[in-house]
C-alpha cells in the first residue's frame, strides 16, 4: 500500500482487507425497535461486512432499555461476547449500533480484539470504492473525522518529543497523541479547502449547464437499487455496475433525449443507506448537491428488497439532510423482473409511480413518458416572434425546449414553446407581449 495521505487514513483503521477476517455481529434492540427491524438491520450489516471483504461467523442480540455507558451491552453480555469471540476465533466485533470512543476502547480492552461499529464498516467500503481525486478526498475527510475523537494514549505511551534545555523540569514535551491530533487537524483543514475549491469548480460547471437551458434530473435511491443500471440503460454511459453495496461513489452526468425530443441532463448519485453516517453526508455534501440542485429526482427503489418502504424513508431522510426534500420526485420501482407482483403492488399503492427493469428494459418507455410529462408540467409555454433571418434562434428553441407550434407570419415565425426559465431569459428579446403560462 502506497504511503499517500489517503492510504494512511485507511491503514489500520477499519477492516484489514489483506485477509478475510472473521466477524461477530452485535446489535442492541432498544425500545421502539421491533425484533424484525433489529434482525433486518443485522442482515444488512452482514451484507456490508461481506462487501468490505470479511466473513460473519456469529451474531449476538440483546434487548435493553438503554445502552450501557461502558460497553453499550450489559456487563454480563459483554463477558458472554468475549467467550463467543474465543469460541469462534473472531478477529473483529462489529456493532450495529454507534459506539462512543470510550465504549469502543473499553470493549477492545475486555474482548482483546478490535471492536468497531456500523459507521466504520461503511467508511471502509467507501474507502475501497473511491477512485477519483474528489471521491478519495471526501472519503479521507470522513475517515479522519471519525478517527480524530478515537485517538487515545496507549498503556505504554511515551513522550514522542522530549523538551530539553532551560525550563525542561517544569513540563514535558508533546505526547504522540497530541502530535497525531495536530497532524490530523492539519490534514482535515487542507482537505476541506481542496473540496471547497472543487465545489467552486463544480458550481461553475453547473452554471454552464444552466445556461444551456437543459433541465437537470438526478437519479437517487438506496444503495444497490439499480441507479447506475438505469443510467446505462438510458444513455449507454458505461458506468460501473456491480451487485454490491456502494459500487458507485463518483457522480456521472449524461445527456438524454426524452420521447418528445427535449433533452435533459441525467446524473447518477452515490447510493444512500439506513443510518448513513453523518460524517459521510457532510463530506459528500458537495457531490450530493447534484440532487439538491436538480429540477427533478428519479427515486429508484428495489422492488425485490426485503423492506422497500423502509429504504424509501431512509432516502428521504438523507435528502432532508442535504436540503433536497423539496425537489419533486418520480418513484421508480426497479427490478420488476425479479419481483413482478411486488412491483405492481407498490405502483398501485403509490399513484404516479412506475415499475421497470433496468436490466431487461421492461417499463422503461413508460418511465420516460412519465418523466417527460412531469418535466413538461414544470415548464411554461412562451410565445416568441423570431425573424426569418434568425434561423439560429429557432434552432436553439428546438434544441432547448419543446416546440408546441410554429406559425408563419409576414416577416417572422410565431413560435410557442415550453422553455426553462434560463432559456426564456436568454430569448427574452424575441418574447411576444402575450405569454401563455
Amino acid at each position: 500500500m502506497s504511503n499517500t495521505p489517503y492510504n494512511e487514513a485507511l491503514a489500520g483503521t477499519l477492516i484489514d482487507r489483506t485477509i478475510r477476517e472473521k466477524i461477530v455481529l452485535v446489535a442492541v434492540g432498544l425500545p421502539g425497535h421491533h425484533e424484525e427491524e433489529v434482525d433486518a438491520s443485522l442482515d444488512e450489516l452482514a451484507l456490508l461486512v461481506d462487501t468490505a471483504g470479511a466473513d460473519v461467523v456469529a451474531r449476538m442480540v440483546q434487548r435493553r432499555d438503554s445502552p450501557d455507558h461502558t460497553w453499550y451491552v450489559g456487563k454480563g453480555k459483554a463477558e458472554e461476547l468475549r467467550q463467543l469471540c474465543l469460541a469462534v476465533d473472531a478477529d473483529t466485533v462489529v456493532f450495529d449500533n454507534e459506539l462512543s470512543p470510550a465504549q469502543q476502547y473499553n470493549l477492545e480492552k475486555l474482548l482483546g480484539r478490535t471492536a468497531i461499529d456500523r459507521t466504520a464498516v461503511i467508511l471502509d467500503i467507501f474507502g475501497q470504492n473511491a477512485h477519483t481525486l474528489e471521491g478519495k478526498a471526501q472519503v479521507e475527510l470522513a475517515l479522519l473525522r471519525y478517527r480524530l475523537p478515537r485517538l487515545r494514549r496507549g498503556a505504554d505511551a511515551k513522550l514522542s518529543q522530549q523538551r530539553g534545555g532551560v525550563g525542561a523540569r517544569f513540563g514535558g514535551g508533546e505526547t504522540k497523541i497530541e502530535v497525531d491530533r495536530r497532524r490530523i487537524m492539519r490534514r482535515i483543514n487542507k482537505l476541506e479547502r481542496d473540496l471547497d475549491d472543487l465545489a467552486e469548480t463544480r458550481s461553475l460547471q453547473r452554471k454552464g449547464r444552466s445556461r444551456s437551458g437543459l433541465a437537470s434530473v438526478a437519479i437517487v435511491g438506496y444503495t444497490n437499487a439499480g441507479k447506475s443500471s438505469l443510467l446505462n440503460r438510458l444513455t449507454d454511459s458505461g458506468v460501473l455496475v456491480e451487485d454490491r453495496l456502494f459500487a458507485t461513489l463518483d457522480p456521472t452526468t449524461r445527456r438524454l433525449a426524452l420521447p418528445g425530443g427535449e433533452p435533459v441532463l441525467l446524473s447518477d448519485t452515490v447510493g444512500f443507506i439506513n443510518r448513513l453516517p453523518h460524517g459521510l453526508v457532510e463530506s459528500f455534501k458537495g457531490t450530493l448537491e447534484v440532487a439538491a440542485m436538480a429540477d427533478y429526482l428519479v427515486h429508484v427503489v428495489d422492488a425485490s428488497a426485503s423492506d422497500p418502504i423502509g429504504q424509501i424513508d431512509a432516502v428521504h431522510e438523507v435528502l432532508g439532510e442535504i436540503d433536497a426534500a423539496a425537489v419533486p420526485e418520480l418513484l421508480v420501482f426497479n427490478k420488476a423482473d425479479l419481483a413482478p407482483g411486488a412491483a405492481k403492488e407498490f405502483v398501485a399503492d403509490h399513484p404516479g409511480s412506475v415499475a421497470i427493469s433496468a436490466v431487461t428494459g421492461e417499463g422503461v418507455e413508460e418511465f420516460l413518458r412519465a418523466l417527460s410529462d412531469r418535466l413538461r408540467a414544470l415548464t411554461v409555454v412562451y410565445e416568441l416572434v423570431i425573424p426569418y433571418e434568425r434561423g439560429d434562434v429557432l434552432a436553439s428553441v428546438h434544441r432547448e425546449g419543446e416546440v408546441v407550434s410554429v406559425g408563419d407570419g409576414v416577416d417572422a415565425w410565431t413560435v410557442r414553446a415550453r422553455l426553462s426559465d434560463a432559456s426564456a431569459g436568454r430569448l427574452s428579446e424575441f418574447a411576444s407581449p402575450d405569454v401563455d403560462s
